[in-house]
């Protein structure tokens, strides 16, 4: 019997990424001998995180353009030609079953190749707004899995299955897990935990803003755990000093710190949105204004307009902050509530619906 293989591609930031190795997981479980190869831009986070998580990777010479003229925009024919060799190379010599990509540029030449060779494709889309790269490989892909509905204006509809995005199988049982998570992170049982992230990178306005309320935070009788992501690290470790405040760069135990955190201040990347619907905290987003189409206020407008959660822009911060999180604090029912709708829109089984496409495409 012929080994499965699988190529996979996604990258540039862990909205990306781990929805991928997710998926790979999941067919991994459902096909142990199957091989599997990753493909990912050479200068991007997806070169050290997906070997920590066990799978080999190829690097592409790929970027983004970027919206004025730079010497990076003028070498992009250079870098997308040499990506295009080099993923035909990859899908000759690799020969997989079935190519699946979750985004970010490194997807687009290898996908595009595949397609040109008849090997059935998945694009996975984890936002409410498509990337550009999704949205050219979806003219040809075979199957287009989303995680927000009304999506037909950007793909085409007979190819769309709705499945949620994929997230980590150990958030889907957090109950037992509080006391562990506060022995883990050094929590004081006896105080509300407020949880702030700002994305694997970190989120400059989330980390000005935690900053400057700290101590109005701390006088709400929470006690404070920071990520504020590994470009802000330096800039904001010293704030460890105070009592009740942890500030890191990046959480190795994601399902510990949601099981002990009481309250969630969070961007409104599509992953994150997707785990904390699974985890049901009570949640204020605040979406960064400077992505694609403003695409997290979409995200975050998705669940707050159902009654999950609360939306704070980044320009009514100084205003708005302070009453909206107090009111959250106090307000004992509302909490429930937002967790009770919140929990509605998760989609627990995810990443095995999205294998189910992959699975119908390998017969």
């Amino acid at each position: 019997m012929k080994k499965h293989k699988f190529i996979l591609s996604g990258g540039g930031t862990g909205g990306h990424i781990y929805p991928a190795i997710a998926i790979a997981n999941e067919l991994k479980q459902r096909f142990p001998d199957a091989e599997f190869l990753f493909v990912g831009a050479q200068d991007k986070m997806e070169m050290q995180k997906v070997p920590q998580a066990g799978y080999p990777i190829e690097g592409l010479w790929i970027a983004g353009l970027q919206r004025k003229l730079t010497l990076q925009n003028m070498m992009f024919p250079f870098k997308l030609l040499s990506s295009l060799w080099k993923s035909r190379r990859i899908i000759r010599q690799f020969q997989p079953d079935v190519v699946i990509g979750t985004g970010g540029f490194a997807s687009g030449p290898l996908l595009q190749v595949a397609n040109s060779k008849g090997i059935p494709t998945v694009v996975q889309e984890q936002n409410s707004y498509p990337g550009i790269t999704n949205k050219l490989l979806s003219k040809k892909a075979n199957a287009i899995c989303v995680a927000y509905e009304n999506l037909e204006r950007f793909f085409p509809k007979e190819k769309i299955v709705f499945t949620g995005n994929p997230v980590r199988q150990d958030l889907l049982d957090l109950s037992h897990k509080r006391e562990e998570g506060q022995a883990y992170f050094k929590l004081d049982p006896t105080k509300k935990t407020l949880l702030v992230l700002g994305g694997s990178l970190g989120a400059r306005r989330i980390n000005q803003l935690i900053a400057k309320e700290l101590d109005f935070l701390l006088e709400q009788g929470v006690q404070v755990f920071w990520q504020c992501g590994k470009l802000y690290f330096e800039e904001y470790q010293h704030l460890n000093e105070k009592p009740n405040v942890q500030v890191t760069a990046f959480i190795d135990r994601m399902d510990l710190i949601y099981a002990a955190a009481d309250v969630v201040i969070s961007r409104a990347g599509a992953s994150s949105v997707s785990e904390l619907c699974l985890v049901g905290k009570p949640t204020v987003f605040i979406p960064s204004p400077n992505v694609a189409e403003d695409h997290q206020t979409k995200n975050a407008k998705a669940i707050v307009d159902k009654g999950g959660a609360l939306l704070l822009k980044e320009a009514e911060l100084e205003e708005k902050f302070e009453a909206t999180f107090a009111d959250l604090l106090k307000n004992e029912d509302l909490q429930k509530q937002l967790s009770a709708a919140m929990k509605q829109l998760g989609k627990p089984h995810a990443t095995r619906d999205i294998v189910d496409e992959i699975v119908k495409l390998m017969r």
